[in-house]
């Protein structure tokens, strides 16, 4: 075994880690569950519950699934077909790794979330003190989207995404991304013989944009969202690793710190548990332009969005609902919760934070922020 170096020795301290598996590991490349591979996964997993580790599962391979007993060979792309695929493919999934979970005498728990569950805040927090109760009584978590019921407006996008929002979500260490590449490389390796590994970057790197690639046929996300994911679970402070499913004991090796994979690192400290929750919600309801002055106060000051800095509206949207912030080019800036209805905030654009009673007809202002910073993050 290959020594590890300084950077990953943190992760032999892993207390709580989150594994995302891809679905062509689960299906075999789309040829039905690969049982011998979850077995060998769920050997993994059961290993991490010895050494005091919690292990929570986000599975693909529902809808991949559901093609193979239907008979399908082209992922479609009707959303009512997805549906029915992944209703189809969700028992059998959840039912594979029941089995082999039993042969260790651990019991699993199937868990499918939805946007909605993680963008209204007491649902958030429902879901997890209930992950919370199975993992304090040795029960695994296996998290999927609902499939089932998801439409495009309110899906959360894929499992990557999906396996960051459940580390932000339960305060994980590390996410673990398992695909059938080796890791994030310079350059395309199908292309490029001289491609290399990038075995550690700061998940922040704006370098790694330049790399990341497109998805699978029959998954939804490539390296992109792998990357993306990377940079909302560093939000909590989590380190992610992209690494090979098909390697042998691939899970205990990278937590014991081997160099495997890409390892992607937090850059800044981990947002409070609030900040989190607002930064993991996928729907925006609606977009605030900033001036030049605005987008230098947040960034710099960490400061509240006052509204004399906003230039533009633009969406429908109700006091609370999540906004995104762009300066004049467009460029996303921040995102949080307004304090005013559409309508109200119109009323109050470009004014002061003195004038804001007169502008509304002398209603009651309950905020002078447009946005609270303890409502605010930068993106």
């Amino acid at each position: 075994m290959t020594s590890p170096r300084k950077e990953r020795q943190a992760l032999r301290d892993v207390k709580r880690v989150v594994v995302k598996i891809g679905s062509s590991l689960l299906t075999n490349d789309g040829r039905g569950l690969d049982g011998r591979a979850i077995g060998s996964w769920v050997d993994q997993l059961v290993g991490l519950l010895a050494r005091g580790i919690e292990p929570i599962v986000v599975s693909s391979g529902a809808v991949a699934e559901g093609m193979v007993r239907l008979g399908w060979h082209e992922r479609p792309t009707e959303l009512h077909e997805l549906q029915a695929a992944a209703s189809v493919g969700q028992s059998g999934l959840v039912q594979c790794w029941e089995s082999h979970f039993s042969r260790h005498g651990i019991r699993s728990a199937q868990v499918l979330l939805t946007h909605d569950d993680l963008s209204s805040r007491r649902r958030y927090l429902n879901a997890r003190n209930s992950l919370h109760t199975l993992t304090d009584m040795g029960v695994i978590p296996i998290i999927n989207e609902n499939d089932a019921i998801s439409t495009k407006e309110i899906k959360l996008g894929d499992n990557d995404t999906l396996g960051a929002l459940v580390a932000n979500l339960m305060d994980a260490d590390a996410l673990i991304l398992l695909t059938d590449q080796t890791g994030l490389y310079d350059a395309d390796p199908r292309k490029n013989p001289h491609a290399k590994l990038i075995e550690e970057a700061l998940a922040d790197d704006e370098r790694l944009d330049a790399v990341a690639g497109g998805g699978g046929k029959l998954g939804t996300g490539g390296m992109a969202t792998k990357l993306n994911a990377a940079r909302l679970a560093a939000r909590s402070g989590a380190m992610t690793i992209i690494a090979s499913g098909r390697e042998k004991d691939i899970i205990p090796r990278l937590l014991e710190g081997e160099r495997l994979g890409t390892l992607l690192k937090p850059a800044d400290e981990p947002l409070k548990a609030r900040k989190r929750w607002i930064v993991g919600q996928m729907q925006s309801r609606g977009t605030v332009v900033l001036d030049d002055g605005a987008v230098r106060h947040l960034c710099d000051n960490g400061a509240s969005l006052l509204p004399v800095g906003v230039k533009a509206l633009r969406g429908r949207f109700r006091k609370g609902d999540l906004v995104t912030c762009v300066d004049q080019q467009g460029r996303r800036i921040a995102k949080g919760l307004i304090n005013f209805d559409r309508n109200e905030a119109e009323r109050i654009l470009g004014v002061s934070t003195d004038h804001i009673k007169e502008c509304i007809n002398g209603e009651v202002a309950h905020h002078g922020e447009l946005i609270h910073r303890d409502d605010l993050v930068l993106i």
